[in-house]
This record gives structure tokens, sequence and C-alpha cells, in this order.
């Protein structure tokens, strides 16, 4: 066997050897099996786990903006005519949200922890100084007290209505944006509390919120399931809510948020459950997107979450009492907020029904501004950009005792909306892209294989070819020889002499003077090969 089939033969072997087993591997998914395993594992709310001390002290950056919308002719809408606002802000806050107290229970299958969050203004990223700049909005503790007294005796609600033109409390009030956001003593309250202590005489949108938790959470941890990492078990102690109408709307589901299992799917529901807004909510797959290199899925609240019951049925256990309910794209909160008038939805009223819209000159909703969404890496399910934004609104309508209201019909007036970010830091961003690269690398290890394989079988098939082409080259060198020495030997025989007498010499004489003898050669002569 000559060295060329050696080579031949030994890059078929290979070649066959590396097919089989790459397209084994990657028929049986053994590595991309393997390393889904490693991260199910790595990927749980224990200490040994990789994410567990990101998860206690969350590196990101994260932001609250804060809008308000300043009400520029309260006088002409009391009169019964369109409000007009105008956007001011935002005020932009730093907010610091480490978990305390963290204990692990059950065998460390869950954990307990606080999440408290504190806020420092950010002067370079807001638009204003919240301390000087003045808004003008709705007077909330005022129209919470009118609501309040909707369904008392008309005789107490005109005396409370007397007292409350004695001491200048308006339906509008006028006060600095520090003061709106973090609290002030107003001077209903004050009166209130002197009767009923347990009403707190501050009032602030952020009114005690600096500095606190929202309660007390207990989150798998996903060492048993990792499809139940970060979901929460328990908030305040209780599996579900009592608040809404339903066993359904009552359920807590999800995270808190700030963390999602891994291996995501675009075909699946994320459900998160939001304190601040009392219920629990989902998110669907929109999009890919890429953020800072690293590839995401983008996750945002659908437009079924806050239809109205007529367009969704499952949303009618939001409607509190049975059967009173908003339309479509906002929500009452009144029962987790001290039975205040307040609703939620998204900024401008942003997916809600047009009448919300158009009730209110100066809202502009558009998606970019104003949707909620979620960038999560779906390897790892880990949050790389979030952008949550929600509308604080209150309801406004007539109340009989109140004459300064009698030219009011209802609406869902807006007071403000937040808009909370948060996008992966560099460092963190750099050490995702090389996890990731690794389990490319190892997940793509068999289609390697097959690439090596397949090469080899090129070099295979041109080693194959080149070799017929040299054995095509030796037989036709063989064949040209053998025909060449044939017509050599025909030629030395050609002019065999048959006479015995010696050959003489021709000459121009004997030429031409005797005439050429009938056989004396058995092919023609030269002489005659030149006649023709």
């Amino acid at each position: 066997m000559t060295r060329r089939s050696c080579v031949i033969y030994a890059t078929g072997i290979v070649c066959a050897h590396l097919l089989i087993v790459g397209i084994t591997l990657v028929v049986a998914q053994v590595f991309q099996t393997m390393i889904h395993n490693r991260l199910k594992k790595e990927l749980t709310l224990t200490e040994a786990s990789q994410v567990f001390e990101s998860w206690k002290n969350p590196p990101p950056p994260v932001y609250m903006e804060y809008y308000f919308f300043n009400v520029t002719n309260p006088e002409v809408f009391l009169a019964g005519g369109k409000a007009v606002v105008t956007q001011i802000g935002p005020y932009t806050y730093r907010e610091y949200r480490p978990r305390e107290n963290v204990t692990f229970l059950e065998n460390g299958t869950k954990v307990y922890a606080l999440n408290p969050k504190s806020f420092v203004f950010v002067p370079e990223k807001s638009r204003g100084n919240p301390e000087v700049d003045i808004l003008r909005t709705v007077n909330i503790p005022a129209v919470a007290v009118m609501s309040e007294l909707n369904s008392y005796p008309f005789l107490l609600r005109t005396f409370v209505s007397m007292y409350m033109n004695s001491i200048g409390v308006e339906i509008f009030m006028t006060r600095t944006v520090h003061e709106v956001l973090w609290g002030f003593k107003d001077p209903l309250l004050t009166k209130i509390h002197n009767i009923r202590p347990e009403v707190d005489e501050m009032f602030g949108l952020m009114w005690k919120k600096n500095g606190t938790h929202e309660g007390e959470f207990v989150f798998l941890t996903g060492e048993r399931d990792y499809m139940e990492y970060g979901r929460i078990d328990t908030w305040n102690g209780l599996t579900e809510m009592s608040w809404w109408s339903s066993n359904q709307s009552n359920m807590i589901n999800g995270t808190d948020g700030s963390v999602f299992h891994p291996l995501l799917s675009r075909k699946e529901l994320l459900y998160i459950f939001a304190a601040d807004l009392c219920r629990s909510i989902h998110l669907g797959y929109v999009e890919d997107v890429d953020v800072k290199g690293i590839p995401a899925y983008r996750f945002a609240p659908p437009h079924d979450v806050l239809q109205s019951p007529e367009e969704n049925p499952t949303n009618a256990g939001f409607c509190v009492p049975a059967g009173d309910c908003l339309g479509t794209g906002v929500l009452k909160v009144s029962v987790c907020r001290e039975g205040a008038p307040i609703v939620v939805s998204f900024p401008h009223f942003y997916q809600a029904d047009d009448k919300y819209i158009n009730a209110v000159d100066g809202l502009h909703p558009n998606k970019e501004e104003h949707e909620t969404y979620l960038d999560l890496n779906p390897t790892t399910g880990v949050p790389i950009r979030a952008c949550k934004r929600a509308q604080l609104n209150i309801i406004l309508n007539r109340v009989q005792g109140f004459p300064k209201t009698k030219h009011l019909n209802e609406i869902i007036f807006p007071i403000m909306f937040v808009n909370e970010t948060a996008t992966i830091d560099d460092d963190s961003a750099a050490q995702m892209r090389t996890l990731l690269l690794i389990v490319t690398l190892v997940s793509n290890f068999p289609l390697l294989i097959v690439g090596m394989g397949a090469i080899l079988l090129i070099v295979l098939v041109v080693l194959v070819c080149r070799s017929r082409q040299k054995k095509n080259e030796v037989k036709r060198i063989d064949f040209t020889e053998a025909f060449h020495s044939f017509t050599t030997a025909k030629d030395e025989t050609a002019y065999t002499q048959v006479s015995d007498k010696p050959e003489v010499e021709p000459s121009e004489n004997n030429y031409t003077n005797q005439p050429m003898r009938n056989g004396s050669y058995i092919a023609m002569s030269p002489v005659e090969a030149q006649k023709c």
C-alpha cells in the first residue's frame, strides 16, 4: 500500500468518526444538557451560588424619576371646564435597595428577607429643584375625606364642608415638589388626628417610604426546582391577598421582579407581584434586543393586563365591590390605600380608553416613554435592563354637601408618574458576556466536531479525486510508450533487402541510364515517394 493510500484511508477513518460522534452529540444534546444542568444548579438563592451576593446587594444603580402634572387652570376646571396640565420633572433619586435579615428556611429551600429602600436626590439627572419648584395639584387629603364622607348623613357632610372652608382647605393645593413627594403637615389631617390619633397628620406620596420596606418576603431558592427560583412564597405571612373579589385576583404570583428562572422561553408569561400596585401582573414576550452586547428578550405587560371586564372577564375580580369596575387601562386600588379614591395606570393613560386621555388636556401617551418592560437574558434569566412605569391618579366627582364640587363630573385626574429604571453596569456586563461565551462554546462543541468532520470530508474528496487523476495519467503514459515501441520496430524492418547481391550505390547516371528493377524493395523507394 502506497503512502498516498495510507493518508486517504486515515483521513476517511478520522472523518467518519468525527461526523458520527458529532452528529450523535448534536442529536442527543449532551453538552447542551450538561451546561443547562450546571446553570440550574448555580442559579439558586443559596450562599454557595454565583448570584446570591448580587441578589443581596444589587450592583446596577437604580434610579427613580418622578414626573408631576401641574394644573394650570384650576378655577376653570372647578367651574365645569376642562383641566389643562403640564408635565414637570423628572426629579431623579438614586435608589438603594440592599436586602437585610436574610435567613434560610426549610433546609435551604426558602429564604426570608426584607428589602428596605432609601433614596438620594441626584441633581445632575434632574430637571429642577424639588425644594424650590412649586406644584399645583389635587389636594389628595381633602378629596379623600370628602370621598369617605360620601356615605355619611348630609348634615355631617355640610358641617365638615363649612369647617374646611374656615381653615382654607381647597380642592387644589399649591406646595413644593419636595413637600408633595416626601411629606408635609396637612391642616385638615391635623384636626382629624386630634380626634382619631390613628390618622397620621403628615401627608406625602412617599411619606414613610424612605428607608422602609414593602413587607416581609419569603422566596423559594430554586434548590428543588429551577422554575421556582426567586418566586415569592409568602408576603407578610400571606400566601394570598384578601383585598380583591376573586381567588384568582388575590393570588401572589411570580417574583418581585429582581430575578427570574434561567432558560427563558419566548412563549411563556412572566409574573411579578407589585406590592405598590396591590396585585400580580404578567408580562409577555415582545422582541429580541441587545443591551451592551448581551442578547435579551424584552417582556412587557400585554394589553389585557388592565382591560375592562367586558373585554377580559378574568379582570372582574379586581372590581371592588364586585361589579364596580372602571374601563380599560386603569385600576382602582382604594382597597389597599386606606379607602382613598386612588387609581393606578400607565403614564399618560398609555393603553387606556380614550375617554381618560381626552378628559384632561396635556396628556400625550406613547410607547417609547410610557411602556413598562424588562429586558432579560434568556440563558440566565438575569434582568439586563428594566423600566417600570406607573401613574398615580385620583377620582374626582360631585359630592353632595360640598358646594365646591357641584360642577364636577366624575373624572380620573392624573397626579404624577414614576419611571424606575435600572441597567446592568459595565463590570457585570463584561462578566455576563464572558459567561455567555463559555456557555455558547460548550453548548456548540458538538457542532465544532461536525465542522471538523466536514472539513476532513472535503479533504478526503480532494485526495480521492487527485489519486484517480494520477492513475489515469499513468495509464496514458504506458499506452503511448507501447505505441512508440511498436512503430519503431516497424520502421526498422520496412527497408529490408530480399536480394543477396551487394547493394550498389546509386548515382545520377545509374538512375538515368538504367531502369529500376521491380521487386528490389518491399516498400516504395524514397525517390518514388518524392515523385508522388
